[in-house]
């Protein structure tokens, strides 16, 4: 049965008895779309629930490396933009060498495009949507909330004219927390954070002959600040560009972005859109959940600390958040939805987890030696072909460094300086 025809069956007015949701995922991203779909596929009543109108813009390169790939809905079709063959690498505008392949790297898509399509396959799924509303919390415990199955999630929607919004609850058995790095859900689940990024990025369309020059081909350049690094995506009329650095001070990230934009002599093109946005990567004893409620994707504090990729961590955290927090609404009691819940944060840890691990690891690597770093990539045929292994999801960063002792004595030593 539909989430949509449950609520017809069972209706929450006149005092029938209210609806209560199998699964209600809060955020329609990737994380919150995968989880939704993972709940739907099991016939399961869920409801996905985004603040915004769909489609919307994200701030993100929109690189889909081979994990991403793996992760999507089966027979779910890439909206690419571009195939990517290609990678420029530069330190800070020099040294500038480009890597080939004769197979795709990854791919690159638009957000809007990406997302929204992503939401699609939940509701084929059976899974209700409905955008434009806010959740302002969830309440597990008082006067609210009818059992200790239930969890109710406080909805604010409609605002109209008077821009007065209306409040409604909406009752589950276990819920999703999707709601991005500045999320309400993280901060009830009592989410922690040992490092936090800022990425500013414009979208700039270009003239064909400038887009021809760039199809099929990226650009990853070392930054000036520690940590610091910024990319060219290609996406058929238009870049997408940007920088990320440490958060603190955000004049010398902004320009670092100009000064990128000027180099590569798009100055000129004005941006369609210019946006930023903050990382923020979990510490490793970061909650997963609390009771009956589950976080994943940036509302986990789930990205690569290194590169700060983050859809496919938004991907694989949300498909395993969607199939535990049915096992959890099947629970009757708080002992087995424990239980459930430890076993999903068991589960993001023994993947994603070691993942991030080794990332922490490239990060300070990176910051202290970016120019070896460089030097390997772009003069070193292993280290490139093991790049290129990664973003393709034949092998992992935290694979490569296990079975490789060469990678593993590098990593640790200039980890031990």
């Amino acid at each position: 049965m539909s989430g949509e025809q449950a609520a017809q069956d069972s209706g929450a007015a006149g005092g029938e008895t209210p609806v209560v949701w199998d699964v209600v995922v809060i955020g329609a991203g990737p994380a919150g779309a995968s989880a939704a779909h993972a709940a739907a596929v099991t016939g399961r009543r869920v409801l996905l629930l985004e603040k915004a109108e769909l489609p919307r813009y994200k701030t993100c390169g929109g690189g889909i490396i081979g994990p991403s790939r793996d992760a999507l809905p089966p027979g779910f079709e890439l909206p690419l933009r571009d195939r990517v063959h290609a990678v420029t690498f530069s330190l800070n505008g020099r040294l500038s060498r480009t890597k080939r392949s004769r197979q795709m790297l990854f791919g690159l898509i638009n957000r809007p495009e990406f997302d929204a399509a992503l939401v699609d396959a939940a509701r084929e799924a059976g899974a209700e949507v409905r955008t434009g509303v806010t959740v302002s919390r969830v309440e597990q415990h008082g006067p609210g909330v009818p059992d200790r199955r239930t969890v109710a999630v406080i909805v604010n929607s409609g605002g109209g004219a008077t821009g007065k919004r209306d409040e409604e609850i909406v009752y589950a058995r276990s819920v999703v927390g999707a709601d991005g790095s500045a999320s309400r859900i993280g901060a009830h689940v009592g989410v922690k954070l040992d490092q936090v990024d800022l990425g500013l990025e414009a979208e700039i369309p270009v003239p064909e002959a400038v887009a021809e020059d760039w199809t099929g081909r990226v650009l990853i350049d070392w930054g000036p600040l520690p940590g610091s690094y910024g990319w060219v995506f290609p996406k058929g009329d238009s870049l997408t560009v940007g920088v990320i650095s440490a958060r603190g001070d955000g004049g010398a990230t902004k320009r670092y972005l100009d000064d990128f934009i000027a180099r590569l002599g798009l100055a000129g093109f004005e941006p369609s859109v210019s946006s930023g946005h903050l990382t923020r990567c979990r510490a490793d004893d970061s909650p997963l959940s609390r009771g009956r409620v589950l976080v994943c994707g940036d509302a986990a504090g789930l990205l690569e600390p290194w590169t700060r990729e983050g859809i496919s961590y938004a991907l694989r955290s949300g498909r395993l958040a969607g199939e535990w927090a049915v096992r959890i609404a099947e629970s009757h009691d708080a002992v087995d939805a424990r239980r459930q819940a430890l076993n999903y944060a068991f589960a993001v840890k023994a993947g994603l987890g070691v993942e991030m691990g080794v990332g922490r690891r490239m990060l300070t690597l990176f910051e202290r030696r970016p120019g070896l770093l460089h030097a390997v990539l772009t003069t070193f045929p292993p280290a490139w072909r093991a790049f290129a292994g990664i973003t393709r999801g034949k092998r992992s960063l935290a694979e490569l460094v296990r079975t490789h002792p060469m990678a593993r004595r590098a990593l640790d030593s200039v980890n031990r300086a």
